[in-house]
């Protein structure tokens, strides 16, 4: 897979990553994978069936039974668990209250990480998005971005994305979400939250999408030699 073909975003929960990337792989004709979203449907696996969200061997060894995969026909693509759209359930807030734990377990690291391998392999331009795309999974992409954003920007748009989903929930413990998925995303041993050396960093808090979007696409064409 040649290096050129990867564009990487990683960044903490409520930095603007899934946004960024889905606008960004519209502007430049790329495909766009939510890792955090294969992670997402782990957490829904082990919720139904009521597996710990720490028991690694557990987990790998049901999603390699059910199968996660996207639909690629719809824009951004569906999350397939097994034939079930899990693309909304992925969202809801018990799901994000595990999910860091269930990523925090090797096995699941590295079952996914070979699957987004795979897809990108079949992505001839690929965005790609989550934690550690540029530093564990996509090391060689061609352009790294790092997204950051203030915890009160961060809490302000996930409540926001929760309550336009129909969720009834209070910013606070939206905050303190955010701030345990953040402990545990940062000091896992297995592709902790780190910025990738030599990433581009962009702080979202105070730019628009279109902003932040336009800054990212100079940086992806200057790369691409475009």
């Amino acid at each position: 897979m040649a290096a050129r073909s990867i564009i990487t975003i990683d960044g903490a929960a409520g930095t603007g990553k899934s946004s960024v990337a889905q606008l960004l792989a519209k502007r430049i004709g790329a495909g766009c994978l939510d890792s955090g979203a294969m992670y997402r449907a782990v957490a829904v696996l082990a919720k139904d069936f009521d597996i710990d969200p720490k028991n690694g061997p557990a987990l790998a060894a049901k999603v390699n039974g059910v199968g996660i995969s996207f639909n690629w026909e719809n824009d951004p693509p569906t999350v397939m668990l097994g034939g079930r759209d899990v693309s909304e359930r992925i969202r809801e807030l018990d799901i994000s209250g595990i999910v860091s734990s269930v990523a925090k377990q090797p096995e699941v690291r590295a079952v996914l990480m070979d699957q987004q391998r795979i897809i990108a392999s079949t992505h001839p331009l690929l965005v790609t998005e989550g934690r550690d795309q540029g530093s564990v999974v996509f090391p060689e992409a061609v352009v790294r971005f790092f997204l950051e954003a203030d915890l009160e920007e961060r809490t302000k748009r996930r409540t926001k994305q929760l309550q336009e989903a129909g969720k009834d929930v209070h910013p606070d413990v939206v905050a303190e979400d955010i701030k345990n998925r953040d402990h545990i995303d940062t000091t896992r041993s297995d592709g902790p939250l780190i910025c990738p050396e030599g990433a581009v960093v962009i702080n979202t808090s105070t730019q628009s999408l279109e902003e932040v979007v336009e800054a990212m696409e100079r940086v992806v064409k200057e790369a691409l030699g475009q």
